[in-house]
């Protein structure tokens, strides 16, 4: 790739918390070439995700807009699901859209979630090849001829034909890191970007969806969990390697977060907050699904020889949809005027200088829970991420100073910041009357639209591979 355009990698987890990595403090998962990247690349140690679960996370990466402005936000449905009518909508443009227009090669392997009917899938987005699991892995039966859940066995697609069904969860990952070993190596003479959104780590119930191959089955003293991360982890360093062995890495930005936190109500078969734990909460499902910390605060790195200074950490706040904004920038891109969008330009904040937001709005489906505010959080509405608690309105808002108390466990007192409180609700009211709502895309579903290879085999397509 010429030097003006440099390829783009980002790596994306699913479910992963921020005390899972090594690098982050984890003292049982083992993961070398994360931490490799943050060694030789920046730590954001302030990165927040576009939304707490799945689908609209994915969305607010990939277009730079809060999920609520292209309808894939809602307050029944939190995400697609396998037989859903909707999708990320045909209006909305995406990174790699905006890059194929400057003569990127652009590849999308993995989980996608933002709509598995044809129209919906990457290729019709954007993207030149896909290779992965429409959706979350527990969205369909991994037993052949059989629905789970009215799910369809789950199927793995190639471009937009469903190449296996059920898809053989053991081999996944491995899968994975061929394919994206191999876009690399196919794409090396021309700029590219590649989207490596992993199925792992979700969660792993041992025996149901037990999904990991045999080469890293208890390797880890964390358990299957740990086994799924360490093995998300050698995938990470498959790419890595090979764009060092291509002679790429001075040329490529790589980026590495999660889509969302921890799958708190999972115990041990997800993930851990690290820090986030929203103790004030007074209930431990405070990762996942809901507007704590734990559910939107991800791990967040950044790897750029030559470009980004080695071994930094930064904690000015940082976004997954400033990814949009800043791949659009150093490819020389123009950023759309036609419509509003959320993310900012990272490239100052991993040269070692300061954020540009200055409010990020965190909704929990299509309702605005909190704000994050320099040092400053303001909960309006809290609950917990999966739990039958009703949602609680705090007025004035329940206020933490997130610099200072990162686990959420000392609310301030609102009387003596009424001057931070009322610059909060000046953004939110200024924030609400910019904000126009996307078509809702989440509601409607019909099992003719779950993904099917072949009727009168029950959509059951076994590979010959």
């Amino acid at each position: 790739a010429p030097l003006d355009k440099p390829n783009i990698v980002v790596l994306f987890a699913d479910d992963l918390g921020y005390g899972d990595l090594s690098c982050n403090g984890h003292p049982t998962i083992k993961t070398p070439n994360l931490d490799f990247l943050a060694e030789n690349g920046i730590k954001l140690t302030t990165w927040y995700s576009g939304a707490s679960v799945c689908t609209p996370s994915r969305a607010a990466l990939l277009t730079g807009r809060l999920p609520i402005r292209s309808g894939l936000a809602d307050n029944s449905h939190r995400v697609l699901r396998c037989d859903s009518e909707g999708g990320l909508p045909a209006n909305e443009t995406t990174i790699a859209a905006h890059l194929k227009t400057v003569g990127y090669k652009t590849g999308m392997i993995g989980k996608w979630h933002l709509g598995q009917r044809k129209e919906y899938l990457p290729p019709n987005r954007g993207f030149d090849f896909y290779y992965g699991i429409p959706f979350s892995v527990d969205m369909g039966s991994l037993t052949p001829y059989e629905n789970h859940q009215g799910c369809t066995p789950l199927p793995l697609i190639q471009n937009l034909d469903v190449i296996e069904a059920p898809t053989d969860l053991t081999k996944v990952a491995p899968r994975y890191s061929e394919q994206a070993v191999n876009f690399i190596k196919e794409n090396k003479d021309d700029p590219f970007f590649l989207y490596m959104a992993f199925s792992h780590v979700h969660t792993s119930i041992e025996g149901h969806w037990q999904w990991v191959s045999e080469k890293w089955a208890n390797t880890s003293d964390r358990g299957l969990f740990g086994d799924a991360t360490q093995e998300l982890d050698w995938v990470a360093g498959n790419i890595i390697q090979t764009l060092i062995n291509e002679k790429l890495q001075e040329n490529t930005l790589v980026f590495f977060t999660s889509d969302n936190g921890p799958w708190m109500i999972r115990y041990k078969d997800g993930g851990s907050e690290g820090l986030f734990t929203g103790i004030s909460a007074g209930y431990s499902d405070t990762g996942k699904g809901s507007t704590w910390e734990g559910g939107v605060r991800e791990p967040g790195i950044a790897w750029w020889p030559g470009q980004i200074k080695p071994n930094t950490v930064s904690d000015e706040i940082v976004t997954s949809y400033d990814i949009f904004t800043t791949v659009l920038n150093v490819a020389g891109v123009p950023i759309p005027t036609d419509r509003i969008f959320d993310g900012k330009d990272m490239m100052p904040v991993l040269k070692g200088g300061k954020s540009e937001h200055e409010d990020l709005f965190l909704y929990r489906g299509a309702t605005l829970y909190a704000v994050r505010h320099g040092a400053y959080k303001a909960h309006f509405i809290t609950k917990s991420g999966y739990g039958k608690d009703p949602a609680i309105t705090h007025n004035p808002p329940l206020l933490f100073n997130i610099n200072v108390d990162p686990s959420e466990a000392y609310p301030l007192n609102a009387s003596q910041y009424k001057d931070v409180i009322a610059a909060i609700n000046t953004a939110v009211e200024a924030h609400k009357k910019s904000l126009i709502k996307g078509k809702d895309q989440m509601t409607l579903a019909n099992i003719e639209y779950a993904v099917c290879c072949s009727k009168a085999n029950k959509c059951t397509c076994l590979s010959d591979s």
